[in-house]
């Protein structure tokens, strides 16, 4: 008797991708059968990065997972996982992040009760970063090396150039 595949959902804006997502993602590549990363498409949001870009730089980054694909979607998280069949949504815990994410699932559970929350704590040496500040260190020249994945290092740093020439 074969088993049913299982699924999971890992969401994000990923704006951009940072070693941190990585790490969540390649440790839910090992525990399930498949991993979709949602990547939130929210157009009243302003982001350094499309949503075209951000999935481009996330398949990039997981090419070398082959249980794992990289998907848009827009609206309610728990929709988007009744559509992809996924069995559980999957996300990275960080220090301080516990009471939002606690307050996520729990909605989440009301509104598709059979759509688990797991929670990854994040490895210590990854448990302060967020792409917020790391793009904030870089935009104040910072260094970022070792953070994000070298290809998306190097455009988050053409693209806070061309941010700079334009605002000059």
């Amino acid at each position: 008797m074969t088993r049913p595949l299982v699924r999971v959902v890992c969401p994000g804006s990923f704006d951009p991708v940072t070693n941190g997502h990585l790490d969540v993602i390649s440790r839910a590549a090992r525990l399930y059968d498949e991993v979709v990363v949602a990547v939130g498409v929210n157009v009243s949001k302003t982001r350094l990065f499309t949503a075209e870009e951000r999935m481009d730089m996330l398949r990039q980054a997981c090419a070398g997972f082959t249980n794992v694909r990289v998907e848009g979607f827009s609206g309610l998280l728990t929709d988007f996982c009744r559509r992809q069949d996924a069995l559980a949504i999957v996300k990275g815990l960080r220090t301080g992040d516990f009471d939002y994410e606690l307050q996520m699932a729990q909605m989440n559970a009301r509104l598709a009760p059979e759509v688990e929350t797991v929670f990854l704590p994040t490895a210590p040496e990854l448990a302060y970063l967020a792409s917020s500040l790391v793009k904030e260190v870089a935009s104040l020249g910072g260094d970022v090396t070792g953070l994000l994945p070298e290809p998306v290092r190097e455009r988050l740093l053409t693209r806070l150039a061309e941010r700079r020439t334009s605002e000059a």
